[in-house]
């Protein structure tokens, strides 16, 4: 298992943890590190560490009732070629939950996984006056 120094961690809540865990390394290029499906599971794609929540998980119990329903939040992944990544999802038979939106840091497209937690496909703009994914 890979130690807190080596990755940021996200937990994302999820009904079904087997089909999380096909999302994203299916998907989205995450590799799984561990499981104890149905409860738990955390897969892997650079920095990032996805923990990945059934319903009879602590983390999944600890969440309170009025706090439950998935939010705006989003995991942000960077991507070279936006348009070959929304080819590959659709061709896949997964909707996306928005149009392609521009800005001057660069393009995005939203999905989402079985949950319903969303997930933000990003394009960074190219160029030297581009600003970072951190500042759109």
């Amino acid at each position: 298992m890979p130690t807190d120094d080596q990755h940021a961690s996200v937990r994302y809540i999820v009904d079904d943890v087997q089909a999380a865990i096909d999302f994203y390394t299916s998907h989205l290029g995450f590799s799984l590190n561990t499981s104890a499906a149905p409860a738990f599971a955390d897969v892997i794609r650079g920095p990032l560490r996805l923990l990945l929540s059934g319903p009879a998980s602590s983390g999944a119990r600890a969440t309170p009732d009025d706090a439950a329903a998935a939010g705006r939040n989003r995991i942000h992944l960077v991507v070279s070629d936006l348009d070959a990544e929304i080819a590959r999802i659709q061709d896949a038979g997964l909707p996306l939950r928005s149009e392609v939106v521009a800005g001057p840091g660069g393009r995005q497209v939203l999905l989402a996984d079985p949950a319903g937690n969303l997930v933000e496909l990003f394009q960074p703009a190219h160029g030297p006056d581009a600003p970072t994914p951190a500042t759109t």
